[in-house]
């Protein structure tokens, strides 16, 4: 198969492009996304992205950095023996090569126990405490920032569309899209997601084609999670429906400002009565995590899944 631009081997099927062409369309998607959605308007923001050393959030910093935003890259230690520490190295290693500041923050520091450690303590679905207990650190660690970048892809969110959907909880749709959040707050970093438009495919493509020196594989918890179904069902899906993923997030864009209206006059977030931090609860759901953890209680979490 050749490019359909040049007579060069295609190294990209859908559309069919050779390496140079496949990379210059691939970087024109997302400035077209930030363009369009007005995610970076000039380049004096303070921007933060979130990274784990895999694939997407590494595209997403390394694309940010090359285009001036001067970003400064923030992790999250988990403690997720045997798979958290190699891709840290992979995104030290990435950091220091680029002349990217890079901040690491661990569960273990932060909240005196590593997942793992959680897991073993309290029980419950692993992606529950996690999905709490990141976004928390994120969120707080991000502040002096005026936003912070994921890398969050097609197939992401096309996944966690249905997510709500099928779980009955069409209010936490609102704080989907391109740059999230139904409403805005002194205590939430504006999110963005550069990448939204990409599929899984294209950004795994830009990666090797790149030669990131990245992990590729998931998290061991992964298996466990709720995401993981639907991410097999759609992909099952795609096989048959080509694009699927691509039409599901498009009508969903349509009918997203309706959605955020609809939900906008819920009740704003209150203050955590111990960590001041914004919740729905008087108290977190990460410093009830917290609480647990050192006041020795055996109480399973309550089993939902977050990521």
């Amino acid at each position: 198969m050749n490019c359909s631009k040049c007579l060069q081997k295609a190294v990209f099927s859908s559309p069919a492009l050779c390496k140079n062409h496949f990379l210059a369309y691939f970087e024109s998607k997302v400035k077209e996304t930030i363009q369009k959605y007005k995610l970076l308007p000039n380049k004096k923001i303070k921007l933060v992205v979130a990274c784990s050393g895999g694939k997407d959030s590494t595209v997403a910093l390394y694309l940010l950095n090359k285009w001036g935003y001067k970003p400064t890259a923030l992790a999250i230690d988990e403690g997720i023996k045997g798979y958290r520490p190699h891709t840290l190295l992979d995104l030290q290693k990435f950091c220091r090569e680029n002349k990217i500041p890079l901040q690491i923050y661990s569960f273990q520091k932060e909240f005196g126990a590593s997942l793992d450690k959680i897991l073993k303590k309290l029980g419950g679905h692993p992606c529950y405490a996690c999905g709490i207990l990141r976004r928390y650190l994120l969120n707080q660690k991000s502040r002096s920032f005026d936003v912070i970048a994921t890398g969050h892809n097609l197939d992401d969110e096309s996944q966690s569309i249905l997510m709500n959907l099928c779980n009955g909880n069409l209010a936490l749709s609102a704080n989907l899209g391109p740059k999230t959040g139904a409403f805005s707050h002194k205590k939430f970093t504006e999110r963005i997601k550069p990448l939204y438009f990409c599929s899984e495919k294209e950004v795994m493509a830009y990666s090797l084609l790149k030669e990131f020196e990245v992990s590729y594989h998931e998290c061991p918890y992964a298996y466990l999670s709720f995401r993981g179904k639907v991410r097999d069902g759609l992909n099952e899906l795609e096989l048959s429906e080509k694009n699927v993923n691509e039409r599901l997030v498009k009508n969903f864009i349509g009918l997203l400002p309706a959605i955020r209206k609809k939900y906008s006059s819920a009740k704003e977030p209150q203050a955590c009565r111990i960590c001041g931090e914004a919740g729905r609860q008087e108290i977190c759901r990460a410093c009830q995590i917290v609480e647990q953890l050192v006041g020795n209680k055996t109480t399973v979490l309550k089993q939902q899944t977050s990521c």
